[in-house]
């Protein structure tokens, strides 16, 4: 094995740049209605019209049937279907941090309030903050990450411009976080805007969310050619300065593009450019609840992708949620896409990690790190990679 690495030292905090206020995301005044607005590019301001009214509640699907008014559109080029419901309010972390005296919510909860639907070959399930789409040999979970930004927020709106909706979640300390997605929840821009004006775009897909590989990539895996250890760190073993190491290292191959947030989500060769931190982090069978008493595991993580945040504000890491293959694929899924949520909640709560610089996602049973059917803790993981550089391939890296 190589000799040890020497620990690595953080850059010294320098400050983003700032930005002149973007039209498509700046705070509305009051509206009055206006007569629909022409569909026109991610980049162009669009007249505020009025604010998203509640969905209305739709009866639930018939065994086998289709319901009255579609649960789910397809989306685009084979591309799953969209989230459109607007963030209801301001939410606390219990569903996601058990507290001693309270009852864990269970996955037992969610099956029964799940509603499946089929649309040709495309089997679409709803269950409550989650859209599952099957077809053919794929399977993906979708979720507003807006949601989770809108815990201890101090107010939650969604306002409707032309084409796109608009979610600003307002924090005690004044910042804003300001969510833009279109039509099927197809995240456009993620801005943070604070109290001074400073605007920082922490994520931009508006270059290319209309692709036709707007999903998945077709891209060979990388020749990885560090030490594993340097490559798949595991935390409960590793030092600050190898988990700083990893959340700061460039690809382990050279980035052609730059890609959108959907096409990292869902390409698994793609996200194998950048390295990763396995978390020692263990759930209840059935739950995804996060217990105060593993706080202290995730210390190390924190500090790491705060200090990375310190020196560019725009990092980006996604925390990824994975099981074993014990269980069926789709309970699978939906438990791994609420413990991925669950680590990026504590992080937030425990450790001030800014929450709009946290993406996650749940892969189920589908990446096993131990091959095997049986149970197998390894395989019930989050993991953590930083993959700024796969996003934000432009002319802009220079701007920090």
């Amino acid at each position: 094995p190589p000799a040890a690495a020497q620990p690595a030292q953080p850059p010294a905090a320098q400050g983003a740049p700032e930005r002149r206020p973007s039209p498509l995301v700046a705070p509305a005044a009051p509206a009055q209605p206006q007569p629909p607005a022409a569909q026109g590019g991610p980049g162009r301001a669009q007249p505020l019209v009025a604010p998203v009214a509640p969905p209305q509640p739709q009866p639930p699907a018939g065994q086998g049937g289709t319901p009255s008014a579609p649960a789910a559109a397809a989306g685009p080029n084979g591309g799953p279907a969209g989230i459109t419901e607007p963030v209801r309010g301001p939410r606390d972390a219990r569903e996601f941090i058990r507290r001693d005296d309270q009852p864990g919510r269970r996955l037992d909860d969610i099956r029964e309030e799940r509603r499946e639907i089929r649309e040709g070959d495309r089997l679409v399930i709803r269950e409550p903050g989650r859209l599952i789409i099957r077809e053919g040999d794929r399977t993906i979970i979708r979720h507003n990450e807006a949601e989770r930004f809108a815990i201890d927020a101090r107010d939650v709106r969604t306002e409707r411009r032309g084409n796109r909706n608009i979610t600003i979640v307002e924090r005690p300390n004044g910042v804003r976080i300001v969510t833009v997605t279109d039509d099927e929840g197809r995240l456009i821009r993620r801005v943070r805007r604070e109290p001074s004006g400073r605007e920082i775009v922490i994520i931009d897909n508006s270059f290319g969310y209309e692709r036709p590989d707007a999903y998945y990539v077709d891209i060979p895996p990388p020749v990885v050619r560090i030490p594993r250890e340097r490559y798949i760190v595991e935390a409960e073993r590793a030092t600050f300065a190898d988990v700083y190491g990893v959340l700061t290292a460039p690809p382990v191959q050279h980035i052609e593009r730059r890609y959108t947030l959907d096409q990292v989500r869902y390409s698994h060769p793609l996200r194998e450019y950048m390295p990763r931190v396995d978390l020692d982090i263990t759930f209840d069978t059935g739950s995804w609840q996060i217990t105060p008493d593993q706080f202290d595991r995730l210390a190390v993580i924190a500090d790491a992708i705060n200090r990375a945040i310190a020196s560019n504000p725009r990092e980006v890491f996604l925390i990824e949620g994975h099981t074993d293959a014990v269980g069926s694929d789709v309970d699978n899924l939906s438990l791994s896409d609420r413990r991925a949520e669950a680590v990026a909640v504590a992080l937030t709560e425990r450790f001030q990690v800014p929450a709009e610089n946290l993406v996650t996602q749940g892969y189920g049973e589908q990446y096993l790190k131990v091959p095997t059917q049986e149970p197998e803790r390894a395989n019930r993981r989050v993991a953590v990679r930083r993959i700024t550089p796969l996003i934000e391939q432009s002319s802009r890296q220079g701007d920090r």
